[in-house]
C-alpha cells in the first residue's frame, strides 16, 4: 500500500512551511507519489500539530485543486484525535460535497467528534445513513448515547441503548459510564424535566445494566465502578453509601458483613444443567460439526463402565500450559501427578495423535499418565468441549475440570438464558486452573475456588459489584476487590 518512499523515515517539518517550502521539501524527496498522505499520517504519529497539518492541506490544495479522500480522511483523523472540532466540520462540509458516501473510517469519527459538541443531534443522521450499508458498531453507538446523555436527551440514549441490545451487540463500558454519569442539570434545564424520561424511569433502566453485568458475568473496569458509586450516594433520599472493600475467605464483605452467594448449584439447579447441557450440547447440532455421532457412542459406552469421575483433565488444553514444546507430556504428567497424590480419580480427555511417540509426547510419560488416570483419546479433529462437560456433568456435582479455556461457545448452544447463568456458575464453581507455570520440580499449584460467587448481586438493600481494578486480569480469575453499596433507614421515633 506504501509505496515509493513507505521505507524512508519522514520527518515531518516543526513548522506550518508554505506552499513553495513544501513543494521545495517535496522535490528534496525526489517527488514521491502520495506525498501528501504519507506526511499527513507522519504528522499524526509525530503527535500532530494542527497548524502545520493545515499547510500541507492548502499546499495540496494549490497544486492539484483538489483534496484525495485518503488524504481528507488522513486529516480527519488527527483533527479528532487532537480534540479540533471546529476543522472537523469544515472537513464534514468538503466530504459531503465531494464524494457520493463516506466509509465506515471516516462516519465514525465524524459520529465521535459531533457528540461531543452542540451539533450532536447530526449525529443521528450520520448513523442512519452508516446503518444503510452496514451495523454501525457498540462504539459508534456509545459516542451517540454519550453525546446524547452529555446535552440532555435521556429519551434519545435510551432508545439507541435499547437498539444496541435489541442488535445483540455488547454494550462498552464507556457507554455504561456515561449512562451512570447521567445529566449533569442547569437550573434552566429543571423545568424541562417534565418533557422527557422520568427519573424513576432513569433509576429503573440503570439498575437493568446492573443486572445485565450479572446475567452475563461482566466487571466493571474501575472507572465504570466508580461513575456507579457516585450515581447510588446521590440519589434523593435514599442515602446510599458505597464503600471499597474485599471479602472474607468464607464470602463475607468486610465492610457490611452481608454473605455472598454461594457459588455451589443447588441439586435442582444441577440436574436442570445437566439436562440441557445433555440435550443443547452433546447431542445438539453444535457437536456432530466436528465429531461423529459413533465417537460420542464409543464415549458414552466408555463412560457406562467407568467409575464416577473426581476430575476431569482437557489433556491437549492442559499440555499447552508449557510453552516448550519438547515439555508438553512432562507438563501434562505433572498435572495428573498433583491430581492423584490427592486420591483422586481422573480421567484424561486427550486425542489420538499424543498416543503416536514424538517429542512433544514421550511415550514413557504418556504410558504413566495410563497409569495414574483413565484417558480416552478422540479423532484428531474432534472438539473437546463436549467430552469434557458430558464426563463432569455425568460425573455428578462434586466432579471439577482442568482447562484454560472459558469454554464461552457453548454458551451459544444453550437455548435460554437461565440455563446459560447456571452453566457460568458451574464452571466459575468448578473449573480447577494451574496456578503459572508447572515448576521444573514438577510441582503444581491451583488457584482455589472461593466458596462464594463472584458476580453482582442484589439483596433488599444492598448491592455488592466485583471490579476490576488490573489490566491484566487473565479470563479465568476472578476479580478480589468488591465496591459494597447499602442503603440506611431513618429511624423514626414514635
Amino acid at each position: 500500500m506504501l509505496s515509493g518512499w513507505s521505507h524512508w523515515k519522514v520527518q515531518p517539518p516543526d513548522r506550518p512551511l508554505s506552499p513553495a517550502e513544501w513543494r521545495k521539501l517535496k522535490e528534496s524527496l525526489g517527488n514521491p507519489q502520495r506525498f501528501d498522505s504519507q506526511m499527513m499520517l507522519a504528522l499524526f504519529n509525530s503527535g500532530g500539530d494542527l497548524d502545520i497539518a493545515k499547510s500541507l492541506m492548502t499546499f495540496v490544495a494549490m497544486e492539484t485543486g483538489t483534496l484525495s479522500y485518503e488524504l481528507l480522511l488522513r486529516y480527519l483523523t488527527l483533527c479528532v484525535s487532537g480534540g479540533h472540532d471546529t476543522e472537523v466540520f469544515d472537513v464534514y462540509d468538503i466530504m459531503k460535497g465531494s464524494f457520493p458516501s463516506l466509509d465506515t473510517g471516516a462516519s465514525s469519527l465524524f459520529i465521535k467528534s459531533f457528540s461531543r459538541t452542540a451539533r450532536w443531534r447530526e449525529t443521528l443522521n450520520i448513523l442512519h445513513e452508516v446503518k444503510k450499508v452496514f451495523n454501525p458498531s457498540p462504539r459508534n453507538y456509545g459516542d451517540v448515547i454519550a453525546g446524547a446523555m452529555l446535552h440532555g436527551d435521556k429519551t434519545t440514549a435510551w432508545a439507541l441503548y435499547d437498539e444496541v441490545l435489541g442488535q445483540r451487540l455488547s454494550p462498552r463500558q464507556e457507554t455504561w459510564e456515561a449512562l451512570f454519569k447521567g445529566v449533569r442539570k442547569t437550573e434552566e434545564d429543571k423545568g424541562k424535566e417534565a418533557e422527557g424520561m422520568s427519573e424513576s424511569e432513569h433509576r429503573e433502566k440503570l439498575l437493568e445494566i446492573l443486572l445485565y453485568m450479572r446475567n452475563n458475568q461482566i466487571y466493571p473496569q474501575v472507572s465504570l465502578a466508580s461513575s456507579i458509586k457516585t450515581w447510588f450516594e446521590s440519589l434523593p433520599g435514599q442515602k446510599w453509601t458505597g464503600h471499597w472493600t474485599s471479602t472474607t475467605s468464607k464470602g463475607v464483605c468486610r465492610c457490611c458483613g452481608s454473605e455472598l452467594e454461594s457459588i455451589q448449584l443447588t441439586a435442582e439447579e444441577y440436574q436442570q444443567l445437566k439436562g440441557k447441557v445433555m440435550t443443547d450440547v452433546i447431542q445438539g447440532k453444535d457437536v456432530f460439526n466436528k465429531t461423529t455421532p459413533e465417537e460420542l457412542g464409543r464415549f458414552r459406552a466408555f463412560m457406562k463402565r467407568k467409575p464416577a469421575f473426581d476430575v476431569v483433565i482437557d489433556g491437549l488444553n492442559v499440555a499447552g500450559i508449557s510453552k516448550d514444546r519438547s515439555k508438553l507430556s512432562e507438563t501434562l504428567l505433572a498435572v495428573v501427578s498433583e491430581l492423584e497424590r490427592r486420591g483422586l480419580t481422573i480421567l484424561v480427555l486427550g486425542r489420538k495423535h499424543m498416543l503416536r511417540p514424538s517429542k512433544s509426547w514421550n511415550r514413557l510419560n504418556m504410558n504413566l499418565i495410563q497409569q495414574k488416570a483413565y484417558c480416552f483419546f478422540t479423532e484428531n479433529i474432534s472438539e473437546d468441549d463436549p467430552f469434557l462437560l458430558y464426563a463432569a456433568l455425568h460425573s455428578g456435582n462434586h466432579c471439577q475440570f482442568v482447562s484454560r479455556d472459558l469454554m464461552r461457545d457453548h454458551k451459544a448452544c444453550l437455548s435460554d438464558e437461565a440455563t446459560r447463568q447456571l452453566f457460568f456458575k458451574w464452571q466459575r464453581g468448578h473449573q480447577l486452573v494451574v496456578d503459572g507455570y508447572v515448576a521444573a520440580s514438577g510441582s503444581v499449584r491451583f488457584l482455589s475456588i472461593p466458596s462464594y460467587d463472584t458476580i453482582v448481586q442484589t439483596s433488599a438493600d444492598s448491592w455488592h459489584l466485583p471490579y476490576d481494578d488490573t489490566e491484566d486480569r487473565s479470563t479465568h480469575e476472578v476479580p478480589q476487590r468488591w465496591l459494597c453499596l447499602t442503603k440506611k433507614h431513618e429511624h423514626t421515633h414514635s
